[in-house]
């Protein structure tokens, strides 16, 4: 079966209903147009990295010291109620937020005009996380842009080899002694690549996968995630 008539028979069993006040959903998603319109958005944000910034031009920091993925974006800032739908999706095992989050996404990316990737990485979780929590959340996410986009989707040539600690809680500088040496990449996933991520804080994590592919011959890495947080850590 293909994926988008997949996704039709799902939402002809289950409707789009607003996850916020139960009225219909409007435009496939689980919001209604009032909710939609209410939610939070994206201040104007630095493009490599994503932080906002209030420009849309490179911030200082990304001009002296670029991170090694060259394009971010995110749909929403990290903030209610975006921030409770990623919550319900990775602790709480609501994996119908994963609809609502990626088809947002979606929304979000094509309204922008961002370059097509060859292929959809989705952020990898260790074996014993992902046994823990029986899924991956990013992956949940990058089914649906996989199939709205037609992308391939690779969720299998990136490994988390090292079970870090949880980012939360740590400064910008821990989190990217956390994430080193974390992942490995088998082959040549491909030369443009897209990372799949729920929210974007720090970028530490994406940017230690995107050294990994570039060192496997990737040539382009972005970075894609749902929200961004909008201080600094």
């Amino acid at each position: 079966m293909g994926s988008k008539l997949g996704y039709r028979i799902l939402d002809a069993c289950f409707p789009p209903t607003c996850l916020l006040c139960g009225a219909p959903g409007a435009g496939g998603l689980d919001l209604c147009t009032g909710c939609r319109r209410d939610l939070p958005t994206l201040n104007p944000h630095c493009p490599r990295c994503g932080f906002p910034s209030g420009t849309a031009a490179l911030c200082a920091r990304c001009r002296a010291q670029p991170p090694p993925y060259d394009r971010c974006h995110a749909a929403f800032p990290y903030a209610p109620p975006v921030s409770r739908f990623i919550g319900d999706l990775k602790f709480r095992a609501k994996l119908n937020r994963a609809r609502l989050l990626g088809s947002c996404l979606v929304e979000s990316l094509a309204s922008a005009g961002v370059r097509r990737p060859d292929v959809l990485v989705p952020i990898p979780l260790h074996p014993e996380r992902l046994r823990q929590r029986g899924y991956n959340q990013a992956l949940e996410i990058a089914r649906i842009l996989s199939a709205a986009f037609q992308l391939p989707l690779d969720a299998r040539s990136c490994q988390r080899i090292r079970n870090t600690r949880p980012q939360v809680g740590l400064d910008e500088e821990a989190r990217r002694r956390n994430v080193r040496g974390a992942f490995a990449v088998r082959g040549r996933p491909g030369r443009h690549l897209a990372l799949l991520d729920d929210v974007i804080t720090t970028g530490s994590t994406a940017a230690e996968l995107a050294r990994a592919l570039r060192q496997a011959g990737a040539e382009r890495v972005d970075l894609w995630g749902v929200a961004r947080t909008v201080c600094s850590v």
